[in-house]
């Protein structure tokens, strides 16, 4: 197959010198100055993709001192907190997807967050009705118990080498320090500004003098620099039992807006025996086979793994390599019509839904959705769901099943060590900004994660796995993927974007297994998000392929135009010659940042 190697190759002498050069003991090399931001890297000892250079850095010093995989993928995410807090942070949760090279095993851990145990399905109802979309996500109502902080300990003692208290302090130093605002940070305060200006804990931290901090100028959070700081010496009872979760609950129940606002904030039901009874959960991944390839995913209540093996699955057997542009895009975007339906009936919280999710997998089940697929013709949606225990050829639902709204703005990063070790991690607030609500005198938002349930049924008279519940945890579209060719790394990728993480993921591996581009091109294709909708999600740059376009709509292809990017994804790969490539985004939210520990050849 010409799009990727079939074995991974010998490790050069090149190789072997540096590893020895990596073998001296944690904390004996000089950190590299900060690079400059860049959307590529290759060489050797280990990788890291991020959308932020400071963050990325850290990681990168964590693998240059001895760190793992793990280690360096925590402490990236805990810088990542400081410098994106609007898309991921300590009042988040996530999916942490990881491949242990000494076992040969990809594990994964659920760090989503839960609804208080007083939650019903008519969490988000008043007087019969759903109550307005802003009005949940700006309130303590859509706030779910955090997950972030469990998920950085659980990791670092399951395989990690580093203690949370040494992962998180390169982090704590950050926030203390300060760091350069860039366009995008300005901007997206810029873009809260009416709902962060209603919290004088957010508006006096994001809003100083009433106006977003100055590109160019230092910002400093010495409230979250605190936080790590009590998360470094007390552990994660800080939060889960602790004076921090005091700081939480009052928050959720109280939220602090300012008397003068005319915004409509609704208080949450949140307890302190909802944070003590919080549990990381570990799964066992997704596996689905592709073109010779082993791709692993996040399973329930994610529908990242399970949609995108899914999708996978519907085109395994379309030799999309050898398809025009217009018509390889056609069957990438039906193919996400027909396992979007099929999510949104069947995907849910496993403790309180039977998600069949082996069937929705199986090459059986996708052979059924894919011979609806007309190659002259788009379908018509919202297209129905079907059943994955019974699969019948050709036959289509009776019930339609759109896709309701999901929160975008998240953050992915990738990292790989000079063992081989792999973590492909997507973490969340939900919405930019999250709830818009920073917790008085910690320094970190909120989110509003509750609001990935269903507010009612997406399809009145059929059963909805994702309505709200006592302790259950939301859908999410997050797709941390890590893609093995016999039984070792080729690559990992994720991406943020909502419900558009998984057409996303599925776009980057297409483009890069069977389209045969190179990792950065693929991260930087224009994208199309087709989730069983009358229009695809698109992108200006999608649009301007003028040609491209006028075939597509000629097989009745609708297309709506998004005013921001979709997704802004992140990867790393593992070459032929055992080097290791990092990959971010170009140009999407400013441009992400890829670094190796030793770049070969030498800069």
């Amino acid at each position: 197959m010409a799009a990727h190697r079939s074995t991974l190759g010998r490790i050069t002498a090149v190789t072997a010198i540096a590893a020895l050069v990596g073998t001296a003991a944690p904390g004996t090399a000089a950190a590299a100055p900060p690079t400059p931001k860049s959307p590529t890297a290759v060489g050797y000892l280990g990788a890291v993709s991020s959308i932020d250079a400071d963050a990325t850095a850290i990681g990168t010093k964590i693998l240059r001192e001895g760190g793992n995989a793990v280690d360096a993928a925590v402490a990236t995410a805990a810088a990542l907190g400081v410098t994106d807090p609007f898309s991921a942070g300590f009042g988040g949760g996530g999916f942490f997807v990881y491949y242990d090279a000494r076992t040969g095993k990809v594990h994964t851990l659920d760090g989503r967050e839960t609804a208080p145990s007083s939650a019903n399905e008519n969490l988000f109802v008043e007087n019969g009705k759903a109550i307005p979309f802003p009005e949940a996500v700006t309130s303590g109502l859509g706030v779910g118990v955090p997950g972030t902080p469990a998920t950085w300990d659980e990791a670092l003692r399951k395989w990690g080498t580093r203690s949370l208290a040494k992962a998180v302090k390169p982090a704590e130093d950050l926030a203390r320090k300060g760091f350069t605002v860039d366009q995008t940070f300005n901007t997206q305060i810029a873009n809260n500004a009416a709902r962060f200006s209603a919290f004088p804990s957010t508006r006096s931290l994001y809003l100083p003098g009433g106006a977003p901090p100055a590109v160019g100028s230092t910002f400093k959070n010495p409230d979250l620099a605190g936080t790590y700081a009590q998360l470094a010496a007390k552990g994660t009872d800080v939060l889960y039992r602790g004076p921090i979760g005091a700081d939480v609950v009052d928050t959720v129940r109280k939220p602090p807006v300012d008397p003068a606002s005319t915004l409509k904030v609704r208080p949450g039901d949140m307890t302190a025996a909802d944070l003590a009874k919080y549990r990381v959960v570990e799964r066992k991944p997704t596996k689905t086979r592709y073109r010779g390839l082993d791709v692993y995913g996040m399973p329930a209540p994610s529908s990242g793994g399970l949609t995108v093996g899914e999708a996978l699955n519907i085109l395994e057997n379309t030799k999309l390599s050898k398809l025009e542009k217009a018509d390889y895009l056609h069957y990438f975007l039906e193919s996400t019509r027909y396992a979007f339906a099929d999510r949104n009936r069947w995907i849910g919280d496993p403790a309180f839904v039977d998600v069949p999710a082996k069937e929705l997998i199986s090459q059986k089940f996708a052979d059924s959705r894919a011979c609806l697929i007309d190659s002259a013709k788009a379908g018509t949606s919202p297209v129905a769901p079907a059943d994955p225990r019974k699969p019948t050829p050709c036959m289509a639902g009776t019930n339609p099943a759109p896709t309701p709204y999901e929160g975008e703005n998240t953050t992915h990063l990738t990292v790989a060590d000079r063992w081989g070790n792999v973590v492909a991690y997507t973490l969340t607030i939900e919405q930019e900004g999250g709830s818009g609500i920073v917790v008085p005198g910690r320094g970190f938002l909120l989110n509003n994660e509750l609001t990935d349930f269903s507010f009612t049924p997406v399809t009145p008279g059929v059963p909805d796995p994702n309505l709200p519940g006592p302790a259950k945890r939301p859908r999410s579209s997050m797709a941390p993927t890590i893609v093995l060719d016999h039984g070792k790394p080729f690559l990992a990728v994720g991406s943020p974007g909502g419900a558009s993480i998984i057409t996303t993921v599925l776009q980057i591996l297409t483009g890069r297994i069977d389209r045969g581009l190179k990792l950065v091109d693929a991260i930087a294709e224009p994208r199309a998000s087709q989730r069983n909708s009358a229009a695809a999600q698109v992108e200006q740059a999608f649009l301007d392929q003028t040609e491209v376009l006028k075939a597509l709509k000629a097989k009745g292809q609708g297309f709506s135009t998004t005013p921001a990017e979709i997704g802004a994804a992140t990867g790393v790969e593992r070459l032929r010659d055992g080097r290791w490539l990092a990959a971010a985004e170009p140009t999407r939210r400013g441009g992400g940042s890829a670094a190796v520990v030793l770049p070969w050849p030498p800069r």
